[in-house]
């Protein structure tokens, strides 16, 4: 049977965009569709813009400093969104059509619309134009989700952050997330009255519970008004302003509220379901370690599958996708040590593998755990503090888990990271001569554990009957 395409992908974000490129850079007859940007959500809605910001709104701090430092007359004056949006469009113009020449000199099409999954190896685009396949690749990514209550309609998700034609006066963040955190911090920095209501007692659910802390202390400290134990029950709207009524009976005014309370995949309207492809509860498209769908033609890379929700990781899906299909050389993700990164301000947090309440439960495990002001910043006047942690196997002595949590933490865990996944031990850390003065030399000179969070007796138990076992 003759198709169309070797290779149909839909969605131009990182992962799909990085699979069809690779794809027809192996000789792949390959067709894309995209109905919004290409780029995808890291490009145009997130990742990239996000940290553009993050930048942005550093500038005050950065002047702080600058008169710790001896220049008394270090200000940043008034921002300019209109000065600064102008910038960002151009940027986010400038590499969505990289992202598109990348794919077009590869050989690849574009089709600048919606497609749908019709069959096996069928899609049909918005216009009605069917197509075939020999392979069908679903990287169409994930997408906010509002928390369901009346009024929500009246609230932001974070996709339109990036296209406010101005600055809000007063802010309320409905979330405790990283995406909720970081924007918090971004509206803070830029000068608008922020304010952020989570359910729970500290944010940053999932990572290290001292971090989350940590986090928590820092926006209160930078001047975000952080609600805990605290949730919208509806919305209202007031002239130009929205009134958020919360669950505890109270309400507060406010010029905007932004929804940051997950993402779902993104896989509504997309026909999977109809061909048979299996979903997962919140839609996910359920895939093995090969990103193949329970239909053999049929794949999915990145956040629609609900794996590790990452750019990086999607692109290594994507490229691990094409090499497998298209280039002979058989591979795939591993999802089991991923790094990632928190853009607060003005410390970041940084984290890979196990964090110390996992710690707890596993047991066997001993914590490193330092606490200091780091010099730039003690010597400015502030009283930030930096935390690093390691957790180390108390037998194999491998590091399972780093947690940093300073001044570009993001760049440091990056860099930890590769001895981490190698496999390293503490002693490999201890042998590692500091380089000073830095931060990061606290990595290598912590001598003593800690804590210690003791194996748990049945597992004792049942290591010294494996050994009597093998003895026999």
């Amino acid at each position: 049977m003759s198709f169309d395409y070797d290779l149909f992908v839909i969605g131009g974000g990182s992962g799909g965009v990085r699979a069809a490129r690779i794809a027809a850079g192996y000789g792949a007859r390959v067709g894309l569709a995209e109905e919004s940007r290409m780029g995808g959500t890291c490009v145009i809605r997130g990742c990239v813009p996000k940290k553009l910001m993050i930048f942005a709104s550093s500038a005050p701090e950065a002047a702080a400093e600058a008169r710790g430092y001896g220049w008394p007359d270090a200000q940043t004056g008034a921002f300019s969104w209109d000065a600064f949006k102008a910038k960002l469009d151009a940027e986010l113009d400038r590499l969505e059509a990289a992202y598109t020449r990348g794919f077009e000199s590869a050989g690849g099409t574009i089709h600048h619309q919606r497609a749908r999954v019709t069959g096996p190896h069928e899609v049909t685009l918005a216009d009605g134009t069917l197509l075939s396949a020999k392979h069908i690749l679903v990287a169409v990514g994930g997408r906010p989700q509002r928390p369901g209550i009346p009024g929500e309609e009246l609230g932001m998700i974070s996709d339109d952050l990036f296209m406010m034609e101005k600055l809000p006066g007063r802010v309320l963040v409905i979330g405790g997330g990283f995406i909720a955190c970081e924007f918090a911090t971004i509206l803070n920095g830029l000068g608008v009255d922020t304010v952020l209501a989570y359910r729970g007692d500290k944010v940053l659910r999932g990572f290290d519970g001292d971090a989350r802390q940590l986090v928590t202390d820092q926006l209160q400290q930078i001047g975000v008004e952080v609600r805990l134990g605290l949730s919208p029950a509806r919305l209202a709207r007031d002239g130009d302003a929205v009134i958020a009524h919360f669950d505890d009976g109270s309400s507060d005014r406010y010029d905007a509220v932004m929804f940051a309370t997950g993402r779902r995949p993104n896989t509504a309207g997309l026909g999977l379901e109809e061909v048979g492809v299996t979903l997962g509860p919140g839609g996910a498209v359920m895939v093995d370690d090969w990103s193949q769908s329970n239909i053999p033609s049929i794949y999915a890379v990145g956040d629609v599958t609900d794996r590790v929700n990452l750019t990086p990781v999607a692109i290594r899906e994507g490229h691990s996708f094409a090499d497998t299909l298209f280039g002979n050389h058989p591979r795939h993700m591993d999802h089991s040590l991923v790094a990632s990164a928190v853009y607060t301000r003005p410390h970041e947090l940084g984290s890979i593998g196990m964090t110390e309440d996992e710690a707890i439960s596993r047991g066997g495990v001993e914590v490193y755990d330092t606490r200091f002001r780091p010099m730039r910043s003690m010597f400015a006047g502030s009283d930030a503090r930096v935390m690093m942690k390691l957790i180390v196997d108390d037998q194999t002595r491998q590091v399972l888990g780093c947690q940093i949590f300073g001044p570009e933490a993001g760049e440091l865990i990056q860099l930890a990271a590769i001895p981490i996944i190698m496999g390293a031990t503490k002693e490999d850390f201890d042998r590692t001569v500091a380089v000073h003065p830095t931060m990061a030399e606290e990595l290598v000179t912590m001598r003593q554990p800690t804590r210690h969070h003791a194996r748990a007796a049945a597992d004792s138990g049942a290591a010294d009957a494996a050994e009597r076992a093998a003895q026999a």
